[in-house]
């Protein structure tokens, strides 16, 4: 099985160096930046396969940092913030990034989030929860008005015009055309599609139904007050 390849960009040498010895000890190649700037030629020479990203780095930020992979790859991203309430977070989320991890961290909570992440990206496919029919289904495309998704080729078009998502906003995508008028609580997408089986913090799943609805078209997506989101059909 080939060795999966992280790039950590931190400041701070002790964690940086601490954080490093512990993804190696599990197994993963690391790639340990001290700045922005570092961090970017190092994703654009190395091409990992996961990104960790302090928000607050030197040179370029870890939200500016987090914003220039992703005009450049799907490549998954996660957020290290100091502070679970900072606006940071947010800001992270909104910029593309696929989950956060707050400091200080356990070692094997950074494992195990690595870990979620990289298995939802590897089961982009995977099936949701079943529930109603969608408008049409035609040899594995599913047609909600004007959307278009083919659960077979994972891709989406809108109008005829192709969508670009990352394999977080596909699998959202893919639970909600699941059920199809089925309301989806923030717990359960968090378990479904974050792969958590403790609680999460439920902003990460506002801030990607956000970007899916720019996508995907801001109507498409309802948001049910007090108990979640559902697909209009």
């Amino acid at each position: 099985m080939a060795e999966t390849h992280v790039l950590f960009v931190e400041d701070d040498d002790v964690i940086r160096e601490a954080t490093q010895l512990a993804l190696e000890r599990d197994g993963f190649v690391v790639t340990a930046m001290p700045d922005g700037l570092s961090g970017l030629e190092a994703f654009r020479a190395d091409r990992p396969d996961i990104a960790l990203l302090d928000v607050m780095v030197p040179g370029l930020d870890g939200v500016s940092l987090c914003r220039r992979i992703r005009d450049e790859s799907t490549v998954p991203v996660i957020m290290l913030s100091a502070r679970a309430d900072s606006i940071d977070v947010v800001l992270g989320l909104e910029a593309g990034a696929d989950d956060y991890v707050t400091k200080p961290f356990d070692g094997a909570v950074l494992v195990a989030r690595i870990r979620a992440v990289l298995r939802r990206f590897g089961h982009a496919s995977g099936s949701g929860a079943g529930g109603e029919a969608p408008a049409r289904s035609e040899g594995g495309v599913l047609v909600f008005g004007d959307l278009e998704i083919d659960t077979e080729g994972m891709e989406v078009r809108r109008g005829g015009e192709q969508v670009a998502l990352t394999p977080t906003e596909m699998r959202l995508l893919l639970e909600f055309s699941s059920a199809p008028g089925t309301v989806l609580s923030r717990d359960k997408l968090l378990e479904r599609v974050w792969d958590y089986g403790w609680g999460g913090d439920t902003r990460v799943v506002d801030v990607h139904v956000q970007r899916l609805r720019t996508k995907v078209g801001q109507d498409r997506i309802e948001t049910v007050r007090g108990f979640g989101y559902k697909l209009r059909a």
